[in-house]
């Protein structure tokens, strides 16, 4: 079976997610499905079909609510595997080896997440800290390469602020891994088109996938370095998104929601010369084949 549909794939968010014990507000507690759910099916009446879910464990992570989200939008919504960076870090991964660690992501994608049947089919989003990594968060990413390798599943990363994505590259090269198989996150939040395309010379998928978050980057510079991406050629492994983790970011709480994507994000591109070819190999072709190598 396919892991996406026909259909334009949102490739980084949280149906649901809770990052409140760190960080002490109530806001980062997504815990609303009804208002979820609302928008979901309003993403589907403007030809989403795929959500990549990218919550993993220590997120407060729950595979059910999303399956729930899934069958009550009509999305499909593929889950996650693995660990995020150093804060939101669980025990097991001081207690457990490298290895095993890889060996219960391996479990979630052979035989389900957590006590559930439901099969993780991307591991991530494995993160690195601002402008370098934690020795705990490299055993994450060591642990990730070998449960890639024994899956065959992709791997999906977090880079705080565009940071340090050159050296999750690097690593993924100096491991052997299929560089096809890999997406390095957050990117747009670099601020710059030349480090991007840095990465996508080396064979990596790249994420813009903090769209509408102005508070960190106007959308217009995101729009710039896609002007410079596809100006240089490299249209065939970027994807958007827009990572949305907050109540606040909903439309219930005033907030631009999921549709701001495809409502406002689209038509900036089309006013600045983004072609329409690469915006739907964003939308729905690159996204597609990043799942079906394998």
């Amino acid at each position: 079976m396919a892991v996406l549909v026909e259909g334009i794939t949102y490739m980084h968010e949280h149906t649901t997610i809770d990052l409140s014990r760190i960080k002490n507000i109530d806001d980062t507690n997504l815990n609303c499905f009804e208002e979820t759910v609302k928008e979901y099916k309003k993403l589907y009446t403007k030809g989403v079909r795929n959500i990549v879910d990218v919550t993993v464990m220590d997120m407060k992570r729950n595979p059910l609510y999303v399956q729930k989200a899934a069958e009550a939008s009509g999305i499909n919504i593929v889950q996650a595997t693995g660990f995020y960076t150093e804060r939101f870090l669980p025990e097991i991964v001081d207690d457990y080896s490298t290895q095993q660690l890889a060996e219960l992501m391996v479990k979630e994608i052979e035989e389900g997440i957590a006590d559930t049947t439901i099969k993780a089919q991307i591991i991530g989003e494995i993160g690195s800290s601002k402008d370098g990594w934690t020795e705990r968060e490299k055993k994450v990413f060591q642990a990730a390469v070998i449960a890639q390798k024994k899956t065959g599943v992709p791997i999906t990363t977090h880079t705080t602020l565009g940071t340090f994505g050159h050296e999750q590259v690097a690593f993924f090269k100096e491991n052997d891994v299929d560089l096809s198989k890999v997406v390095i996150g957050h990117v747009d939040l670099n601020g710059s088109g030349e480090y991007v395309l840095h990465m996508l010379e080396q064979g990596v998928y790249v994420e813009f996938d903090t769209v509408g978050k102005e508070n960190y980057l106007p959308d217009i510079e995101r729009v710039k370095m896609l002007q410079q991406i596809e100006a240089a050629g490299y249209t065939d492994k970027v994807f958007l998104s827009m990572d949305i983790t907050r109540k606040s970011n909903l439309e219930y709480q005033e907030g631009i929601g999921y549709s701001y994507l495809l409502d406002v994000f689209v038509p900036m591109m089309k006013e600045n010369g983004i072609s329409e070819d690469f915006i739907q190999k964003m939308l729905v072709t690159n996204p597609q084949r990043f799942f079906s190598e394998r």
